[in-house]
C-alpha cells in the first residue's frame, strides 16, 4: 500500500514549534482562533477498542476500512511497553504502519498494564513516590516509542485523587511527576497531550489550564480533547470546546455520550450533534488524528470500527451551513 502522506515518519524530532502551536490566551473563554480554510480531518480508531485482535490484525483491519491512522494503547496485548526488546518490537510496528499507510498517536490508558489489581494504578498522584515513579517510567517509555513510530503525540491523564489526599498536594504531585516526562517529550520532539478525564483530578479544560500555568506553559505540553467528555461535563458545547481548546490541541478522541453520564457510546446512541463539532475542528486547522474511543466495545470491535468511519465521513460533510439550505 502507498505510505500515508500525513505520516511524520522516523526521521528525527518534529520541527519547532510543536504541531498546531499558537499564542496562548489565559483561559478557554478568551480563545478566538484565527479562521483558516478547513482541511479534511484524519480519522483513526483506538486499539483499546480492539483488544480481542492481535495488533497486526487490528492495524490491517483499520487500513482495509479506510482509516487514516490508529490510537495505539501500549498494553500487554498490543506493543507491551514492559516486555523485553521494546525497541525491536517498536521498529517492527513502525514498518507495518508505513506499509499500511497509517499514522499513529500513542495512548497510555491501559487499565492494568502496571498493576494487575488496580485499574489505572499506580497513577501520577499515588502517595508512594516509588509508585508514582513507575507511572512516570511508563510515560517516558511511551515518549520513546512515539518518537520511534513518528507519532503525532503521547496521550496521558492525571489519575483519580487518592482518598485522604489534599487537593493542593495532588496538584503538586502531578506537576512534579510530569516534569521529567515533559523533558523527555521536549528532547524527542513529541508533544505530551494530557486528557481531562471525568472523575480525575484533571477533569476539565479549566483544570488543564491550571496545570499548564503551574508548569510554566511548556511548549511540549498539549491537550487531548475527548469530545464525549465535553458533552458529559463541560459548561461549553462540544463545538465550543473545540474552538476554546484549539491552541493546545495535540490529540482528539471521539465517541457519543450523554450529559452527566461518563459512558462511551457508539455514534448515534448519545446526544452529541457531530456536524458542528467536526466543522469546528476542521476550521481550527487541526491535522493530527481524531480517534474513535470505544474501549468497552472490544467484544464487537471490528463491527464498530466498520460502522464508525462512514458515520464520521457523513457528519464531516453535513455542516450546519448545508443543513440551512435544505428544503423542509
Amino acid at each position: 500500500m502507498t505510505p500515508n502522506p500525513h505520516r511524520t515518519g522516523h526521521q528525527g524530532p518534529l520541527p519547532t514549534p510543536l504541531p498546531n502551536a499558537r499564542p496562548h490566551p489565559t483561559s478557554p473563554q478568551d480563545t478566538d482562533p484565527t479562521p483558516t480554510t478547513p482541511r479534511p480531518l484524519h480519522f483513526g480508531y483506538g486499539t483499546n477498542g480492539l483488544t480481542d485482535l492481535r495488533l497486526d490484525d487490528a492495524l490491517a483491519l483499520l487500513a482495509d476500512l479506510g482509516y487514516d491512522g490508529v490510537g495505539l494503547t501500549l498494553d500487554h496485548m498490543h506493543l507491551d511497553p514492559l516486555a523485553p526488546e521494546l525497541g525491536t518490537r517498536t521498529a517492527k510496528v513502525a514498518r507495518r504502519l508505513d506499509e499500511l499507510g497509517l499514522t499513529v498517536t500513542v495512548e497510555t490508558g491501559a487499565r492494568y498494564v502496571l498493576d494487575p489489581r488496580r485499574k489505572h494504578g499506580p497513577s501520577l498522584l499515588d502517595p508512594d513516590p516509588e509508585d508514582r515513579a513507575r507511572r512516570v517510567d511508563l510515560l517516558i517509555r511511551a515518549v520513546r516509542v512515539a518518537a520511534d513510530l513518528g507519532a503525532h503525540a503521547v496521550h496521558c491523564f492525571s489519575g483519580v485523587t487518592p482518598a485522604g489526599t489534599d487537593e493542593d498536594i495532588a496538584w503538586k504531585r502531578l506537576a512534579e511527576a510530569l516534569a521529567p516526562v515533559l523533558d523527555a517529550a521536549t528532547h524527542a520532539g513529541v508533544p505530551l497531550a494530557v486528557e481531562p478525564e471525568p472523575g480525575h483530578l484533571l477533569s476539565s479544560l479549566a483544570d488543564f489550564h491550571r496545570l499548564r500555568l503551574a508548569l510554566g506553559d511548556p511548549a511540549a505540553l498539549g491537550l487531548t480533547l475527548d469530545i464525549g467528555h465535553c458533552q458529559c461535563l463541560e459548561p461549553l458545547s462540544p463545538a465550543d470546546c473545540v474552538r476554546a481548546a484549539a491552541p493546545w490541541l495535540r490529540h482528539v478522541q471521539i465517541e457519543d455520550m450523554r450529559r452527566g453520564v461518563h459512558e462511551h457510546l457508539p455514534f448515534g446512541d448519545g446526544e452529541i450533534d457531530f456536524p458542528p463539532v467536526l466543522e469546528a475542528l476542521a476550521a481550527t486547522g487541526y491535522q493530527a488524528l481524531t480517534v474513535v474511543e470505544l474501549p468497552r466495545h472490544s467484544h464487537a470491535g471490528p463491527h464498530f470500527a466498520e460502522q464508525s468511519l462512514p458515520f464520521l465521513h457523513r457528519a464531516a460533510r453535513e455542516t450546519p451551513h448545508s443543513r440551512e439550505g435544505r428544503i423542509p
